[in-house]
């Protein structure tokens, strides 16, 4: 019986002894990184390292503030940016606000305003040119006259001279408009950016009174919101 009592005294000590280091090798360190919030790390058997943060470290929202990337930001989409690269290569704003099948359509306007302005140029100095050889004292110059006004006559000519400089006049402020409309649809294009265009716009009836009219009516409200 005393054998069996010293067998299991033994054994308690050396489990014991094997435990107390497990114990005393754990120890628990402070330490603060370079943004100030408090780490606690503790060591175990020295393999294993347990890191658990101060409430400090921990946003609002429960987020680690050590998971946050503090150099990241958002870029706003900007309308000056869209106004100002329209107004100096027409579509550039819309490819900014990537409307890119709006950029065919910039084109066409302006090229097509472009080559009517160029016709009317070439019309009218061809025009300009048989007014001055109809005019002068010298019959054989006459052939010299573009074969589209040889049976025309001068003041006939003279007329369709005038008409063709107004339309000069007209293409140029045609292309300039166009080129506005360009403009103002990349800026408005960019300002939608900001609001919820998706089908979950909502629209509700909402009856009401005309005091001016004396009667009964219906609104159609649309609510907006800004995304």
């Amino acid at each position: 019986m005393f054998k069996l009592s010293l067998f299991f005294s033994w054994f308690f000590f050396l489990n014991l002894v094997n435990v107390s280091p497990l114990f005393a090798q754990q120890t628990k360190e402070s330490t603060a990184d370079s943004t100030g919030v408090r780490v606690d790390m503790q060591k175990q058997n020295e393999d294993t390292i347990l890191i658990k943060t101060s409430p400090a470290a921990v946003d609002s929202s429960g987020k680690s503030l050590l998971a946050l990337d503090t150099t990241a930001t958002v870029k706003k989409h900007n309308p000056k940016i869209a106004t100002l690269r329209s107004a100096i290569i027409p579509g550039w704003g819309q490819a900014y606000n990537k409307k890119y099948w709006k950029i065919p359509i910039v084109y066409g306007a302006l090229g097509t305003t472009a080559g009517v302005f160029f016709y009317n140029i070439q019309t009218y100095q061809a025009l300009r040119k048989a007014v001055v050889l109809r005019s002068d004292t010298i019959p054989s110059n006459d052939v010299d006259v573009d074969s589209r006004f040889r049976t025309l006559s001068t003041e006939a000519i003279r007329t369709y001279r005038n008409a063709f400089r107004q339309n000069i006049d007209y293409s140029v402020l045609l292309f300039l408009v166009f080129w506005g409309l360009n403009v103002v649809d990349a800026t408005v294009d960019a300002h939608l950016k900001a609001f919820d265009v998706s089908p979950d716009i909502t629209m509700k009836i909402v009856p009401g009174v005309n005091y001016l009219a004396n009667g009964a009516g219906i609104s159609l409200v649309f609510n907006f919101k800004n995304k």
